[in-house]
């Protein structure tokens, strides 16, 4: 059965936004889109909330072709517009997107069914209400978080109305020179 991975930035104190949203504050830089980019490329699913998701639209499908892009744009343009994209949205519609599955209900019964697919691991991407979602319904397999030095003291937090312990089990961890440290956990059940 694949496993859903939720892959975020988090502050210290368990941040994945500040409380409007902002992102500002997260450390990315070559090393870390090397490594994370190796690890992607390897997954043929990306599951988004609608918000993520639209951000990523904007961006990546044409991130490429723009003049000069980075490695890590060609990249991960490249792997974008083949990875089938799963989204959890009441609002958008299914019709005019292309490789792309929304679920807006029964979201336990459609993500099982998506999990027993053949296929590699499913990357959560950022989507904190997403994943507050999937985590209230036990349907998250494993953490790959990106603990950045910082404490931001307020904002969207990772681990909310959480009624039970999870326990994890640490599978790798890295440390990277501008200071983020990886943190790879699965479900210890």
């Amino acid at each position: 059965m694949r496993k859903i991975i939720s892959f975020m930035h988090i502050s210290l104190d368990g941040f994945v936004a500040g409380p409007n949203g902002e992102m500002d504050w997260i450390k990315v830089d070559e090393e870390i889109f090397d490594y994370v980019g190796k690890r992607i490329s390897e997954s043929d699913t990306a599951l988004y909330g609608r918000v993520t998701y639209q951000m990523m639209e904007n961006y990546w499908p044409t991130a490429a072709d723009k003049p000069n892009p980075t490695k890590h744009d060609i990249e991960h343009s490249k792997w974008y517009s083949m990875v089938h994209k799963v989204v959890l949205s009441k609002t958008l519609k299914e019709s005019d997107l292309t490789n792309t599955t929304i679920i807006s209900d029964n979201l336990s019964d459609k993500i099982n069914e998506i999990k027993q697919q053949e296929g590699s691991d499913i990357l959560l991407f950022g989507s904190p209400t997403a994943t507050h979602s999937l985590m209230q319904l036990n349907l998250i397999d494993g953490y790959w978080l990106f603990l950045n030095p910082i404490i931001l003291g307020n904002g969207i937090s990772l681990f909310v109305d959480i009624k039970d312990k999870i326990n994890l089990k640490l599978l790798t961890t890295r440390q990277f020179t501008c200071g983020v440290t990886e943190l790879n956990y699965t479900l210890d059940r």
